[in-house]
């Protein structure tokens, strides 16, 4: 099935700016999350689709190879898949069609004595590993500690990953002389292929360990700790050093990357390091100027509106946004206040704002004034 447009996955047009890829992105992997949509198929899909999307998009040199090119820009034999420009070697497109399934070389390395060394009889590096984790507002703002649960595979406790029983040794595998590969021949061709009895590694082991049938590692349920930053936001990537799965035969093991999915807040919104909010604000307030209290991220500040404040004017607090995540300061608490406007009059209070409309004029009203003097044109 073919791959939809990445701009069309996050609900976008194309040449949309980077901070239009963010938010698209973080309203749809909160909506799409697997903790909110447990035990959904499509859900899952769909958030692993707008991960793939992002990841390509967020980055401006994929961004640019992605407009150009599309999904063929990261397609095997491309310049993003390969790091760039350069000289191409024209055998590659045979060399990736003919390539065994097990990473060896291909035919031409076979047939012209370029194969070498394949295998590996020593110990192989785990897998990277990914978690997506869904944080509130508050614990990305502030930073904190979570902990997770894994399962994953793990060093095996028997043999202590060396996938030997006691007594035990390693040798090299007669079938492939170490070279973790066999070559068949196919008419004029030959053709590496995995060592069926290694699996690739080059070596055997006379008498495996038992409980991980001489992988050295096995299946295990386990919990981790990650300590995530203050100012961190959606998208974030943290890495977990030798917490990803462990290496074959005692290998190194992988690395756990968790990626950051934020809720949104129910008073502010975030923009970088600053933060926004709307305070509601009476007609009086606005008119004759106060001081009000408006909601910060540490408590409750105040802040002065000037008289003859109109609404959806914009107040700034500096230092009350959230920390930069590299430590460079706090952005700042942008207070858009919004002038309410009443409801429900008593038949009093509509006497007492009669009376005083009829005081008004043009200079306490000089926004409406000049609009009519520029519409009177098309009343007449």
């Amino acid at each position: 099935m073919a791959k939809r447009d990445y701009y069309e996955v996050l609900g976008l047009s194309k040449g949309a700016s980077a901070d239009e890829i963010k938010k698209a992105y973080r309203k749809l992997a909160v909506k799409y999350h697997p903790d909110k949509n447990p035990d959904n198929k499509e859900a899952e899909e769909k958030f692993k689709e707008i991960g793939e999307a992002y990841e390509a998009l967020s980055d401006p040199e994929k961004k640019a190879a992605y407009d150009q090119f599309g999904h063929a820009a990261f397609g095997p034999g491309s310049r993003a898949s390969r790091g760039g420009g350069g000289f191409h070697d024209p055998f590659d497109i045979f060399r990736e069609a003919f390539s065994s399934s097990g990473g060896g070389g291909s035919i031409f390395e076979d047939l012209f004595g370029g194969g070498g060394q394949r295998g590996s009889s020593g110990p192989s590096r785990g897998s990277d590993l990914r978690y997506d984790m869904e944080l509130t507002f508050e614990e990305a703002v502030h930073g904190c500690e979570k902990e997770i649960r894994l399962n994953k595979l793990d060093a095996c406790d028997t043999c202590s990953g060396t996938g030997a029983a006691d007594g035990g040794r390693r040798t090299t595998c007669g079938t492939c002389n170490g070279r973790g590969q066999v070559v068949q021949s196919q008419g004029f061709f030959s053709v590496a292929q995995t060592c069926p009895r290694c699996n690739g590694s080059g070596s055997t082991i006379d008498k495996p360990c038992p409980k991980c049938n001489g992988e050295g590692r096995r299946d295990k349920s386990g919990k981790v700790t990650i300590r995530v930053p203050a100012g961190v936001d959606t998208g974030a990537r943290l890495r977990s050093t030798g917490n990803g799965e462990a290496g074959m035969h005692g290998g190194k093991p992988g690395d756990l990357y968790v990626v950051l999915h934020v809720k949104e807040h129910e008073i502010f919104e975030r923009d970088g390091d600053d933060l926004q909010c709307e305070v509601p604000i009476s007609f009086v307030q606005a008119t004759l100027g106060s001081e009000i209290e408006v909601p910060t991220l540490s408590g409750s500040a105040r802040i002065n509106v000037p008289p003859g404040t109109q609404s959806a004017t914009i107040l700034r607090l500096r230092g009350k946004g959230v920390k930069n995540v590299q430590g460079y300061g706090h952005g700042d608490l942008h207070v858009r206040v919004i002038v309410e406007v009443p409801i429900r009059l008593n038949a009093e209070q509509k006497t007492k704002l009669t009376e005083f409309g009829d005081l008004c004029d043009d200079r306490v009203n000089p926004m409406r004034g000049s609009f009519f003097e520029k519409a009177k044109k098309f009343f007449s």
